[in-house]
């Protein structure tokens, strides 16, 4: 790092996540002023210029790209269209412990005053709770499920590199072609396509203004500006925003700042904490990287500044906060931003090149929660390549992650897309996959299994209340076969996931209907030739994700009682049962026996893995090929974030001999300290999971430090890594950490700051977690190598 990027990284980590209220303010006159007037698109577009023309612009000292959010760095507005957050939530978020955003006491006034009357009952929060059924409140309040949309917009969204090649006068032309074509005598949707599509037009006039601002603001300061160096580079800055987004970029730092407006764009429009990503980084500039040397405009260290420059941009966009916070709640400042390397190329071949370890070298050196790499790797892929991001990983920063480039591509031709587009896809958010640039790909919230054999051995009911809250399966004392149990427990299954389905389809039309994306839908390949918007079918392809959590602990409790009530009878039901019920109170022994004597999945044992594979072959039944609203189906995802903590504290005891309230499995790991046998049993288990069929599993591992010291143990790692992508293997990432430093960041957190861990498909601060994950991270099993 050198002294500009030390200076701004510095800042970037030191500066407190602060709320801005402006945001909400400006769109609340908007509404109030023209809600009414414009069709809805029109609407939405309208605001979206209104916010572009408005909002308080910050160029800081040293920096070479521009533009934020908010008012100033770190600096977050709120959606109150989506979520309005309560006077409560405000003065929580401004006192609670961990990840606290700073609120002053006279925008939580003037918030109270003029956003929060305006908004409630308009937001799409209220909208919906307004019509939630009751079947589906009391599941949901049980902890069976959780529902993304009811705190913010659906999606994931990752860009191809058709950013490069197009700007918005370009996409405007796009658009006019497609509004002179529009038939209206004989397309019924014709008049719905020209207001979707006049939305588009103005959504991009709006980026361009947005982008002249910022031209004009740097030539001001330019002016006054008493440094020649930095006189020349706002200058420079102002020429670069007039060129981009209006017109194609030209040089590599151009195209950084293209993206980087592009990036505002969607997340200022819309807050669908989608996960807004690049996609594959590296390919996108590196014509841009060879064109720029080849001309000595540009040479490796300026290229290094000029990512750092943008990784900084990213982390200094913290995630809005969500509503209904108590104060024992935290969450994360991650806004989810992945950066892909490597991979395939469109062509089918090795996409790793110079841009791809610059990038890691970024990212090692800045050690930064976002943005967080990960590193594709095919068959393909150098060993070069993949020994550089195992000296990263080694660091403990929990990143890069690292994807079977071969599986990612094969679970989207399996489902229907073109190889083509394929490759060009990728992951984004955690290990979500999807075709990048020309897929919404929306997750719809957590499915909590463990949960519904929980319900299933109660006959419906939630251990932990007692309230009835699924259908009646039966008396599990009554079953005489574990066939039999299973038999209820994916009749339980089954009906959670319809009930689920079944309101997320009327949220998504809820969206479709009251919060249309149109900058979004602009760069996003299909919406204006079909006329349509992100939300509505736009893109090429639609697929909707349900993501499942905790198949570890379902696994190891179905096998114990398959083991000691069915198969030996050395536990009966009714024992269990009155166990589970009493959370193992004066029951140790029977504990014990759960936790010690039961095969457990992760440990290559075909006893326990087999019953994984039923439970994974089951939720793929139940979820896989529903009909979604846009014409195309649900998948299923194998992954938690870290609702499995949440998760965790609405499940009573299990019958792994797991305690009630403590946290499930995450993702396809196995259960805290049941893998017991290596990481090469671990693999070998999860190798037996189908998970083309899926749209991305999620596999945790934990090192020692001392396993990674040497090249050799690198070469042991990425022979690990070689291995279970061999076998079929998605995803997996790893904490190198040993659990004494864990402890004395838990005694000693100001000494550990700059302490990052993976917690799920992301990493965070270790000491802005609260205890909960904390322990969860403490409690993985230590791996070796061997």
């Amino acid at each position: 790092m050198n002294t500009r990027i030390t200076a701004l990284r510095e800042e970037s980590f030191a500066t407190q996540p602060s709320i801005s209220i402006e945001r909400a303010v400006l769109e609340t006159e908007f509404y109030k002023e023209n809600s009414g007037k414009y069709s809805l698109p029109v609407l939405r577009a309208l605001c979206f210029k209104h916010l572009c023309l408005k909002k308080s612009l910050h160029i800081g000292d040293g920096e070479l790209i521009v533009g934020e959010r908010g008012p100033a760095p770190k600096v977050v507005p709120t959606f109150p269209e989506l979520t309005c957050h309560s006077a409560e939530d405000l003065h929580i978020l401004n006192t609670r412990a961990m990840t606290s955003y700073r609120v002053a006491e006279e925008d939580i006034q003037r918030y109270q005053e003029e956003v929060i009357p305006y908004w409630q009952g308009r937001s799409m929060r209220d909208r919906i709770f307004s019509e939630i059924p009751d079947d589906w409140r009391i599941a949901y309040e049980a902890g069976l499920f959780t529902e993304f949309m009811e705190q913010r917009a659906p999606g994931h969204t990752a860009l191809d590199g058709t950013i490069y090649t197009m700007g918005m006068v370009d996409f405007k032309k796009r658009i006019a072609d497609r509004l002179a074509r529009l038939d209206y005598q004989n397309d019924p949707e014709a008049s719905d396509k020209a207001e979707q599509l006049q939305a588009m037009d103005i959504s991009c006039d709006a980026a361009i203004i947005f982008a002249e601002r910022h031209a004009e603001l740097a030539q001001t300061m330019a002016a006054t500006e008493e440094n020649p160096a930095r006189r020349a580079e706002l200058r420079h800055i102002a020429e670069i925003c007039r060129q981009v987004p209006a017109h194609t970029p030209r040089t590599f730092h151009e195209a950084l700042q293209m993206y980087w407006f592009v990036h505002l764009g969607i997340i200022t429009e819309l807050n669908g904490w989608d996960a807004m990503t690049p996609g594959h980084l590296d390919q996108h500039l590196r014509p841009f990287y060879e064109k720029d040397l080849a001309a000595g405009r540009l040479d490796r260290e300026k290229a290094k500044e000029l990512l750092s420059c943008l990784w900084i941009k990213v982390n200094n966009h913290t995630a809005p906060p969500k509503v209904g916070v108590t104060a024992k709640e935290s969450g994360t400042y991650n806004d989810f931003t992945q950066i892909n390397l490597g991979g395939l190329n469109g062509a089918g071949g090795d996409a790793s090149n110079e841009v791809s370890f610059l990038c890691l070298e970024v990212s090692d050196e800045l050690h930064l929660l976002q943005p967080q790499p990960s590193v594709h790797i095919s068959n393909k892929t150098p060993e070069r390549f993949l020994k550089a991001a195992t000296r990263v990983i080694r660091k403990g920063y929990g990143y890069p992650s690292v994807f079977n480039t071969d599986a990612v591509i094969m679970e989207q031709v399996r489902v229907g897309k073109t190889v083509e587009d394929a490759r060009e896809g990728g992951t984004s958010g955690c290990i979500e996959t999807g075709a990048f640039g020309k897929e919404a790909y929306i997750l719809t919230g957590y499915l909590n299994v463990p949960k519904i054999l929980e319900i299933t051995l109660n006959n419906g009911h939630d251990q932990l209340t007692g309230k009835r809250v699924s259908i009646e399966t039966g008396d599990p004392t009554t079953f005489t076969s574990f066939d039999e149990l299973y038999a209820a427990f994916t009749r339980q299954l089954e009906y959670v996931v319809n009930l689920k389905i079944r309101v997320n389809n009327y949220i998504e039309r809820m969206y479709a209907k009251y919060s249309p994306a149109p900058f979004l839908s602009v760069v996003i390949h299909d919406c204006i030739e079909k006329g349509k918007d992100y939300y509505d079918g736009g893109p090429r392809y639609n697929t909707n994700y349900i993501q499942c959590c905790g198949i570890g602990t379902v696994t190891d409790s179905l096998s114990a009682i398959k083991t000691h009530v069915y198969d030996t009878g050395s536990i009966s039901m009714e024992r269990l049962l009155a166990g589970l019920k009493n959370n193992f109170a004066d029951e140790e022994p029977l504990r014990l026996k759960l936790w010690n004597k039961t095969p457990f999945y992760g440990n290559d044992d075909d006893r326990a893995d087999d019953i994984m594979k039923s439970v994974y072959s089951s939720l793929y039944d139940a979820i896989d090929g529903k009909p979604n609203t846009k014409g195309t189906v649900y998948h299923l995802n194998m992954l938690s974030t870290t609702c499995h903590v949440y998760f965790g504290k609405m499940l009573g005891a299990s019958a792994n001999g797991r305690f009630a309230h403590l946290p499930e499995s995450d993702g396809t790991s196995p259960s805290h300290g049941a893998d017991r046998n290596g990481p090469t049993a671990v693999i070998k288990s999860l190798s037996k999971m189908d998970q083309l069929k899926s749209g991305g599993t999620l596999l945790n591992q934990r090192f020692l430090p001392s396993v990674l010291a040497t090249e050799q143990d690198l070469d042991k790692l990425g022979g690990l890594i070689r291995t279970y992508f061999t076998l079929g293997g998605h995803h997996i990432q790893f904490n190198v950490i040993d659990t004494k430093t864990l402890r004395s960041a838990q005694q000693h957190p100001d000494e550990y700051r700059n302490l990052l861990v993976r917690v799920a498909g992301y990493s965070d601060y270790f000491v802005d977690l609260d205890k909960e994950h904390q322990e969860e991270i403490i409690s993985r099993t230590e791996q070796e190598l061997t």
